[in-house]
């Protein structure tokens, strides 16, 4: 049986709301739930940092450095082997930190940043064992997807907050834009090739509930330690609107 779409309503902002009534068809757990969760998460500010972490001493400074900017929800990616670590710390030690984790691409992946203490999980893709590890968990994932089939492949698993990856290489603004009419209701999180200078034209789209950058904590001030100049950075893209 296939989740039924409630619908959307439009806030003040422009910008769709998902309200549902959908049930997870594994196991009857709530996925308006999950979606509530990931859109309270993914509102907390415009820009998402999404980060890779080469050395987990460098977790706790930089997200205290980020929060301190403004920017609480902090993805940390699975590409490095001090990620876990990373994230344990950030979620652990981190006032005001809402730890996530990225780059998730299996089960056991998924599992792993859960038990460090991921609030929410963001893959680039999907799978259908990502998607069944998702829906046995209570945390939210931020599906990935590129294509207008693969958001509707989506949207019968009843996901209607997506990351649209990579959002420059697979159209752009322009794409995102196109997608915004026949597939209302769908929100995405762009992220890929975004940064300071086109980061206002994704946010001024309806369809767009925030962006995911990697530019707010450049490696060459995380190598210097220089968390003053990454809380500016931060400030700068908290302050972003559409």
């Amino acid at each position: 049986m296939r989740p039924e779409n409630k619908g959307f309503l439009l806030d003040t902002g422009g910008r769709r709301e998902y309200f549902s009534a959908t049930f997870n068809r594994f196991k009857g757990a709530p996925m308006a739930d999950k979606t509530e969760k990931l859109l309270s998460v993914l509102k907390l500010q415009p820009v998402v940092p999404v980060l890779i972490i080469d050395d987990a001493a460098t977790a706790v400074p930089l997200a205290r450095a980020l929060v301190a900017g403004g920017l609480k929800a902090i993805e940390i990616t699975l590409r490095t082997p001090a990620a876990l670590e990373a994230i344990r710390l950030v979620a652990n030690e981190v006032e005001g930190a809402v730890a996530g984790a990225g780059t998730i691409l299996n089960a056991a992946q998924f599992d792993q940043a859960v038990e460090a203490g991921s609030q929410f999980i963001v893959s680039p893709g999907t799978t259908q064992e990502l998607l069944d590890a998702a829906s046995a968990s209570s945390v939210p994932l931020l599906p990935g997807a590129a294509t207008a089939s693969e958001v509707m492949a989506l949207r019968e698993e009843g996901y209607e907050v997506l990351k649209f990856f990579p959002a420059e290489q697979a159209g752009g603004v322009s794409y995102l834009k196109a997608l915004s009419s026949p597939l209302a209701g769908t929100l995405f999180c762009p992220t890929g090739g975004i940064s300071l200078a086109n980061a206002k034209d994704y946010l001024s789209l309806p369809n767009v509930i925030c962006v995911g950058g990697s530019w707010v904590a450049p490696k060459e001030l995380v190598a210097r330690g220089d968390w003053a100049g990454i809380t500016k950075l931060a400030a700068e893209a908290a302050g972003l609107k559409g």
